[in-house]
C-alpha cells in the first residue's frame, strides 16, 4: 500500500502547536479519504492499559478503523526484554494487552494486531537504521530518559536506549504515513522521521516521513498528581473492577480548595479528575466543575467514580466474555502475525535492493 500525505512540514514546524495545526489538516483529509492512509500504534505488553491509553490514543484507533483506515496495531512484545518481571509473564502479558484491544472495539477484521517478536524482517531494519542515528541523538531523546530515570532495573540495556530506532522499524516496515500519539511521544516519532529522511537521502526514496495524529484529549494525570504510568502504580487499568476504581479515585490526589473548579495549570490534580470525568460523560469540564461547585473534593470523586464505571461498563463485560476463550486470542494474533510478515518482507526487499545488497 502507498500512502500519500499532502504537503508534509518541514523539519522546523515539527513543535506541539504545529503538529496540532497539521493534525487538524489530516483528519480534513482522512474524512474525505481514509483508503489513503496507513497508520500505525500498538503499545508495550507490560501490563493492562489503563484509562489513559484510552482517552490518548485507544478510542482514535477505533474511530480510524471505523473511518475506513488501514490500521496496524503492534504488540512490541520485544520491548519489554528491558523488563525482567515483565518478561517472564510476557504470553500472559501479551494475551492480556489484545484482549484490552478487543474489548474497546479494535476489529480484527478490520485492522491488523501482530506482535515484534513473530516478525523477522521488520527487526532486522534496525540494524541499518542505527547507522543513521548517533549516540548523542539518542541520549537527548526526552522520552528515553525519562524511562531510564524511572526504570526498577539498577542499569539499563542497550535495547532501552535504542527503543526510538526500533520504533523508528515499527513505523517505517510497513510505510506507515501516520502515528496516533500524545504529545509527548511527538520526539520519538521525530526520530522515525529522521530515519526515513536520511535513509532515502543515502539510498534512494524508499519511506515516507509519517506525520503524528495527536490526540485532541489533554493528557490526564495519574492518581498521584504525576504522569499516568502502568509501572508507576498510579493508573485505573481498563479491566480494573468497579470496587478497584472506587478506590483507586478515593486515593487520587486533589488540593486544599474545597471549591472546584476546572484550571490544568493552576490546579492540575483537580482538573485531571473533572477531565476524566467529563471525558466520560461527553461533556465540557467547566460545566462538569461549575455543577460540583463548592461541595468539595469527596463529591467530585464520587462524580468521577459514578462517569468511569457507566463509561467502562460495557467494555470491561465485553472483556470478561472474550477472556474465556483464550484460543480465539491467539487466533488473531497469528493472522495479523502472518500478514504483517507478508509486509515487511516486501520493505526488506525493498531497503536491500536501494542498499545494494541483494547477493
Amino acid at each position: 500500500m502507498t500512502t500519500i500525505i499532502d504537503a508534509a512540514p518541514d523539519d522546523d514546524e515539527l513543535g506541539v502547536p504545529a503538529a496540532r495545526r497539521r493534525s487538524a489538516e489530516l483528519e480534513r483529509q482522512i474524512h474525505e479519504r481514509p483508503g489513503r492512509f496507513r497508520v500505525l500504534t500498538g503499545d508495550r505488553p507490560t501490563g493492562r492499559l489503563h484509562l489513559g491509553h484510552y482517552f490518548g490514543t485507544l478510542h482514535n484507533r477505533v474511530r480510524l478503523q471505523n473511518l475506513g483506515v488501514d490500521v496496524m496495531v503492534l504488540v512490541a512484545d520485544y520491548q519489554v526484554l528491558t523488563d525482567r518481571d515483565v518478561a517472564d509473564r510476557l504470553a500472559e502479558h501479551v494475551e492480556d494487552l489484545v484482549l484490552d484491544y478487543l474489548a474497546v472495539g479494535i476489529d480484527p477484521d478490520r485492522a491488523t494486531i501482530f506482535t515484534h517478536s513473530a516478525v523477522p524482517a521488520l527487526n532486522q531494519l534496525l540494524l541499518p537504521f542505527l547507522s543513521l542515528v548517533s549516540v548523542a541523538e539518542l541520549g537527548r531523546n526526552p522520552t528515553v530518559k525519562d524511562e531510564i530515570a524511572h526504570s526498577r532495573q539498577s542499569a539499563v540495556s542497550g535495547l532501552m536506549f535504542t527503543y526510538p530506532v526500533h520504533q523508528a522499524a515499527d513505523i517505517l516496515f510497513c510505510k506507515a504515513g501516520l502515528v496516533p500519539v500524545g504529545q509527548d511521544q511527538l520526539p520519538h516519532l521525530e526520530v522515525a522521521r529522521t530515519v526515513a529522511r536520511r535513509f532515502n537521502s543515502r539510498y534512494g526514496p524508499v519511506f515516507p516521513e509519517p506525520e503524528a495524529l495527536l490526540s485532541a484529549a489533554p493528557l490526564l494525570l495519574g492518581t498521584d498528581g504525576g504522569k499516568m504510568s502502568k509501572s508507576r502504580g498510579n493508573a485505573i487499568a481498563l479491566a480494573a473492577t468497579a470496587d478497584e476504581t472506587a478506590r483507586m479515585i478515593r486515593g487520587a490526589k486533589t488540593d486544599a480548595d474545597r471549591h472546584i473548579t476546572y484550571d490544568p495549570v493552576a490546579r492540575p490534580e483537580v482538573s485531571s479528575l473533572v477531565l476524566l470525568a467529563a471525558l466520560c460523560l461527553g461533556r465540557d469540564p467547566h460545566e462538569v466543575a461549575g455543577e460540583i461547585g463548592g461541595r468539595g473534593a469527596a463529591a467530585l470523586k464520587a462524580v468521577v467514580t459514578d462517569a468511569v464505571n457507566d463509561h467502562f461498563a460495557p467494555i470491561r463485560a465485553r472483556r470478561a466474555e472474550l477472556a474465556r476463550d483464550r484460543a480465539h486470542i491467539r487466533q488473531v494474533l497469528r493472522d495479523g502475525n502472518e500478514w504483517a510478515n507478508a509486509i515487511a518482507d516486501d520493505t526488506l526487499k525493498e531497503v536491500r535492493e536501494a542498499m545494494k545488497a541483494l547477493y
